[in-house]
């Protein structure tokens, strides 16, 4: 590989695609966004989109980044692909869609399924588990269309995830990366390759081996750019393009948390808690760790469904004062959220939330609160509250991923959108009492996938040395000391005793209303 060369990374998220250019050191050197609509809702809890939806705003996004930065054009080596997790897409023989993708937000649910082995029904009754494996099962998108789209599911060849249908638009062939295998198809999270012939997972999942992707461990070579995708983004035939992992995976990746005792935190649409382990750990009894971006490696993540979304929904409802100010200006409306934190004391005065939480099986679910006696009426105190309450949050993920694996978490990366606040990170080594440390680039998950691209071609002979060349820190903070016994006592004796206490009236307005319970 030439001195000169560069790689691709393509990110492809829920709220947006980005084409990236990386070196070997790590530095973004060119990169174009292409907002996403993020989806179609034709009934109360979906969320669909169509595939060639993303696959057009992809070939637009890298068109725009060559029209903008022509010299890297020439000297791209190889390329790989992040893309969000858990969106499915059913296909015919010929590769064609067959209807719009069913993302990772849909919260249907399939009501007639597919009969389970008795000893399965029997083993995790005794368990109490039944109810999680009806769950999962409903879950599954496949079951969910061979119910209630007969006519689609009879001509379904292929059941892919978003990335194996991308990757199939980029090569040609039906492959994937393992470390993008999160969601309801029958992957083995602990052996980190599709069930075995003959597991419970393939009733669950509703599919066949013949209809999934041929999987490849991160940094492996998946195939070569077709001429056809060549002409499209603008690069040569024949370009090699390797596997990298799930938008989440290349996130931790790229944020350099390649030990255990360093926790990535997201703050993106989706917040999450994230730490690699290098030996299967259920960061949750009987929930799997997802697949790293690093072979034969595992994240033990905790999610909070409605996490940085919260900031959003707060700029639409609350924040017309700084977007007007924003537009002036020419910056971002979050970055004047910083003087609202700076009007309100740690502990916002009172006012204490707890976030929308996944709809998980051992978590809290579908609800969330704001409780206290401060004003809510100051939009100072209410901002402060939603961004410490996502913090209080993620703590509860930390403790839960040390309870689970033995290790203890001695430093905090922090990536995603809220990354960029100084404010914030500040406020998030106060809550957990850990030095906070922010990426050299906000494009952590674009980061990760150029890390496996390099290791791919062979610039790299391992991840510890391309995290080392590729990675490093800002911006450290320090926690307080003032602060942290503050947020100690709120943590303990509010946050934690929140969800207990307001559960029953959670229950009482879902019978009452008969609102869904998702």
């Amino acid at each position: 590989m030439r001195k000169e060369s560069f790689v691709l990374a393509i990110d492809c998220g829920t709220q947006s695609v980005r084409a990236m250019v990386f070196d070997k050191l790590g530095t973004l050197l060119a990169k174009q966004q292409i907002a996403l609509h993020a989806y179609t809702s034709p009934q109360p809890g979906w969320a669909e989109q169509h595939p060639d939806y993303f696959w057009q705003q992809l070939s637009t996004a890298c068109q725009q980044l060559w029209q903008k930065h022509p010299d890297y054009q020439s000297q791209i080596s190889g390329l790989a692909l992040t893309c969000q997790r858990g969106s499915v897409v059913f296909l015919d023989k010929q590769g064609m869609p067959l209807r719009s993708t069913i993302l990772w937000l849909d919260q249907r649910r399939a009501t007639q399924l597919l009969p389970l082995p008795t000893y399965l029904k029997c083993g995790l009754g005794l368990l109490g588990l039944s109810s999680t494996l009806t769950y999962l099962q409903s879950k599954a998108q496949a079951n969910w269309v061979r119910q209630h789209q007969p006519e689609i599911w009879s001509k379904t060849t292929y059941v892919v995830y978003l990335s194996g249908y991308l990757l199939y638009k980029l090569t040609g062939e039906w492959v994937d990366s393992t470390g993008a295998m999160v969601g309801y198809l029958p992957f083995d999270y602990k052996r980190l390759q599709w069930a075995k012939k003959g597991s419970w997972r393939w009733s669950l999942a509703g599919v066949s081996t013949q209809q999934l992707s041929k999987l490849y461990d991160p940094g492996t070579l998946l195939g070569h750019l077709s001429p056809q995708a060549a002409e499209v983004i603008g690069l040569k035939a024949g370009l090699p393009v390797f596997a990298a992992a799930s938008d989440k995976a290349c996130e931790v990746l790229g944020a350099g948390a390649f030990s255990s005792e360093i926790a990535c935190l997201s703050y993106g649409t989706t917040a999450t808690i994230n730490t690699t382990q290098h030996q299967y750990v259920e960061p949750i009894r009987f929930i799997p760790p997802y697949p790293a971006a690093i072979p034969k490696a595992y994240n033990t993540e905790i999610m909070v469904y409605r996490g940085f979304w919260m900031v959003s929904w707060f700029k639409r409802e609350f924040g017309k004062e700084e977007q007007l100010r924003a537009k002036e200006l020419g910056v971002p409306a979050e970055k004047l959220f910083d003087e609202l934190l700076a009007k309100s004391p740690p502990g916002a005065m009172g006012l204490t939330l707890q976030p929308y939480w996944s709809p998980a099986l051992k978590q809290p679910f579908g609800k969330g609160a704001i409780i206290g006696f401060g004003d809510v009426h100051t939009r100072a105190h209410l901002y402060r509250a939603i961004v410490e309450g996502l913090a209080y949050a993620l703590r509860a993920g930390k403790e839960q991923i040390e309870a689970r694996s033995g290790i203890t978490i001695k430093s905090i990366r922090v990536s995603g959108g809220g990354a960029q606040s100084d404010a914030v990170l500040q406020l998030t080594a106060d809550i957990f009492n850990l030095p906070v440390k922010r990426p050299h680039t906000i494009e952590t998950s674009g980061l990760g996938a150029a890390i496996n691209a390099y290791v791919g071609l062979g610039v790299y002979l391992s991840y510890a040395e391309a995290i080392a060349a590729m990675t490093r820190c800002d911006k450290t903070f320090l926690p307080h000391t003032e602060n942290v016994k503050l947020y100690n006592a709120l943590y303990g004796k509010v946050y934690k005793k929140m969800f207990g206490r307001l559960r029953p009236l959670y229950k009482n307005i879902q019978q009452i209303t008969g609102y869904p319970s998702y």
